[in-house]
């Protein structure tokens, strides 16, 4: 019964768990977040209703998320310009594959947009638009009302629009001198 109930549910939900989890905690770390969600999910299979499966596999992905960066969360200093001769550890942070892939495919001033938005309007941007889940899924994903989600996206948009016009500059095609 529970093996039943988990192909059901929970394995054509595998492919949104893993494309909110690169979202969420980037490539490297998408595959442990879904397998340790996916744990929690059998564990727990027989607890669950049957309804609304989307929404409980995003509400366990984004607990197994917190979990996992709770326990990995490093000493933070308040200021950064009290130690001048801080440096990142090992040097620079290398572009993640997720990084490469999405310069690869996106053009550079769109990449700038994105990457310019705060970390909240931008991850509320890559789940609706990119990840295509609906309002009440990313809101699931992200523990935050449907409104919430509504209100960041709208802003993130507004601000990619903006960032764009700002930095556009039209060819001069046609135009005599």
């Amino acid at each position: 019964m529970q093996a039943e109930a988990f192909r059901r549910y929970v394995e054509p939900e595998i492919e949104v768990l893993l494309r909110v989890a690169r979202t969420l905690a980037g490539t490297s770390d998408a595959d442990d977040l879904v397998q340790e969600t996916l744990v929690r999910a059998w564990r727990s299979m027989d607890r669950f209703d049957g309804r609304y499966p989307r929404a409980w596999l995003l509400t366990i992905l984004r607990n197994t998320n917190m979990n996992m960066h709770r326990r990995q969360r490093p000493y933070t200093v308040d200021d950064v310009a009290a130690h001048p001769d801080a440096r990142p550890a090992f040097g620079v942070d290398p572009p993640s594959t997720e990084d490469q892939v999405m310069a690869a495919f996106l053009p550079d001033d769109l990449e700038r947009a994105v990457q310019s938005l705060d970390t909240k309007f931008r991850t509320v941007l890559l789940l609706v638009d990119v990840d295509q889940l609906t309002y009440a899924e990313a809101a699931d994903a992200l523990g935050v009302p449907v409104g919430t989600v509504m209100s960041r996206l709208s802003r993130a948009r507004d601000r990619v629009r903006r960032h764009l016009r700002t930095n556009f500059k039209a060819p001069n095609v046609g135009r005599q001198r």
